[in-house]
């Protein structure tokens, strides 16, 4: 994010684009609100007409998979209407030339088959934002998982270049992030081509530093990128990654085609997995490291604006349970390289001097409710909510560079046999693949298992479902059970499910295809079916028989105590994990 989430409340014009603040980010959603309050105008281009869509002065239901066909008439409205800031392009980007012969050809009457929305109210909510004192354009995984995403986000960030929507206080862009602390995890180097601070490993001076400060020969240290999550399944199927070591996620609940996924990490010569709690790839380790909660732990977190924050240890850790930390540097000791730290401040101190962008951020400026937002390269610097003002960006010449893309269809369409749009989304009662969540009885009481699939009144009607019948949904890969919520605030056509749930995991259906860039999965769009079930009461219990067997299944293996040694372990289609 170039802005920081508290002074949403303070600009003019707010613009979200495929995002549910509401149900992802409450808090932020809140800032909205107040904005609002404050006289600011709201703008929100969706397929479904999410809560923050009901406060709008500006309303777009766009169709599903039409982001970049959007974005380039919405540019090209505010170029012909003279509303783009000539001097500030001048002086502060380059290429709009190059930028404007791809735009020129998406008038927002030439797009209108492909965004469903009425040129005229394009071209209004172009003047409302172009035109505004401050603007902020916001953006969320409706942008992020799609094929085009990285192409999406260079036209965004073109637009509020375009109109000096940048650069200047209470305005910028504002993308935020999909799970607890992605940006701490990005920023700290758990990327494949960075290492911390977002310095890159290609860099020879970057490799040289690192291997000096961490005193290992510059060659130990990779020169090229590294796989990314989802290059995982297919390179252990073609024999390129022998083991895998999964920290802190979920992945067969979480990445597209789970069923393909779970057959391609079980030929693993080595997974492992370390966790807070039992999940379905927990399941299927080969070794589980039993890590400690937040609750438990010293830290820092990394909000989606770029703002570090501390948080301490509330209570001490149960059983045999140790720190991430303490895992992976007694891991390091045994394979042949010393690790060794007394707490987490040295870890962060050393982060922090080998980091020149967050060198600032000290634990005596985080104490208490402190906190620190990088850039920040000194102590004495204050922080940075506000980024490239005065239109000095991080370029070699502090130009902004303005790209533009032509639209493509996205990876699978629907057809006669699979006639729906599938779209993922999340919702406020339960967390990312809700290995958390799932375990409190008190969010379990709001919602439980299978979860829902929103579908649009004409296509119930059209299959005969009714409103809270459970329903069997089905693609290519694989299908899944759900509960049915007509909902009319939907397009025709599509479908929407929440991707928390093991039964009604919509990862069985969403396809395997990625960003060539990011390899970012397209969740937002895959094709499938729904159908009734006729029998509410076998589908009822069978339900309920499924997920009982499997929060066993997780029970078991948790309390496992003792399992033989590895020599005499079980295939691999039975095997067990052994829980160190």
């Amino acid at each position: 994010m170039s802005v920081s989430i508290p002074s949403l409340e303070d600009a003019k014009c707010i613009f979200l684009f495929g995002y549910n603040p509401s149900a992802s980010h409450p808090i932020v959603s809140r800032r909205i609100v107040r904005a609002k309050e404050k006289g600011a105008k709201i703008i929100v281009a969706d397929p479904r007409v999410i809560e923050t869509a009901r406060i709008a002065d500006i309303y777009m239901q766009i169709n599903n998979g039409c982001n970049i066909a959007f974005l380039n008439a919405f540019a090209n409205a505010i170029v012909t209407e003279n509303l783009h800031d000539k001097e500030f392009i001048a002086e502060h980007t380059n290429g709009f030339d190059e930028w404007w012969e791809t735009i020129k050809d998406y008038t927002p009457e030439s797009v209108q088959h492909i965004t469903g929305i009425d040129p005229e109210t394009m071209r209004e909510a172009a003047r409302m934002y172009a035109t505004a004192e401050s603007a902020v354009l916001g953006w969320g995984m409706g942008v992020a998982q799609q094929k085009q995403n990285v192409l999406t986000v260079h036209t965004l960030a073109a637009i509020a270049c375009i109109t000096h929507q940048i650069g200047k206080p209470n305005a910028g862009l504002a993308p935020v992030r999909g799970q607890n602390n992605v940006q701490g995890s990005c920023d700290m180097g758990m990327l494949p081509n960075f290492f911390p601070g977002y310095q890159k490993v290609t860099d020879p001076a970057m490799r040289e530093k690192f291997a000096k400060a961490w005193g290992v020969p510059v060659e130990k240290l990779s020169d090229h990128e590294g796989y990314k999550l989802t290059d995982v399944g297919h390179n252990a199927e073609e024999g390129k990654v022998h083991a895998f070591y999964n920290f802190g996620e979920d992945p067969l609940q979480t990445e597209p085609d789970a069923q393909d996924l779970k057959r391609q990490l079980q030929g693993l010569d080595l997974l492992i997995c370390q966790d807070i709690f039992m999940t379905q790839t927990c399941m299927i380790a080969d070794v589980i490291f039993p890590g400690t909660s937040w609750g438990e732990h010293d830290g820092v977190f990394s909000a989606s604006d770029r703002t570090f924050q501390r948080f301490t240890a509330a209570v001490p850790p149960k059983g045999e349970c140790k720190h991430d930390w303490q895992i992976f540097s007694e891991l390091s000791t045994r394979m042949g390289y010393p690790m060794h730290y007394e707490d987490t401040q040295e870890i962060w101190d050393e982060m922090r001097s080998l980091c020149p962008t967050f060198y600032g951020a000290t634990y005596e400026k985080m104490a208490g409710v402190g906190h620190a937002q990088w850039p920040i390269p000194t102590i004495e610097h204050p922080g940075t909510p506000i980024m490239y003002l005065g239109g000095k960006f991080t370029t070699p010449d502090n130009r902004a560079n303005l790209m533009a893309h032509d639209w493509e269809p996205p990876t699978e369409l629907p057809d006669e046999e699979y006639p729906l749009i599938l779209c993922t989304v999340r919702e406020v009662g339960h967390y990312s693949c809700r290995s958390m969540t799932g375990n409190c009885r008190a969010l379990s009481l709001l919602a439980e298992e299978p979860g829902e699939i929103h579908i649009h009144p004409d296509d119930a009607k059209a299959r005969g479902i009714y409103d809270g019948e459970l329903v069997r949904a089905f693609s290519r890969r694989g299908e899944a059970m759900s509960r049915a919520v007509v909902d009319e605030r939907i397009n025709k056509g599509t479908v929407y499910m929440t991707y928390q749930w093991w039964i009604g995991k919509c990862n069985n259906l969403t396809l395997h295809a990625v960003d060539p860039r990011s390899h970012t999965p397209e969740d937002k769009f895959s094709a499938c079916q729904v159908e009734a079930i006729e029998d509410q009461v076998w589908a009822e219990q069978h339900m309920q028989e499924l997920y009982t067997q499997l929060k066993n299944d997780l029970a078991d293996l948790a309390s496992a105590q003792d399992v033989e040694p590895t020599s005499q372990r079980q295939p691999q289609e039975t095997r067990e994990s052994v829980i160190v």
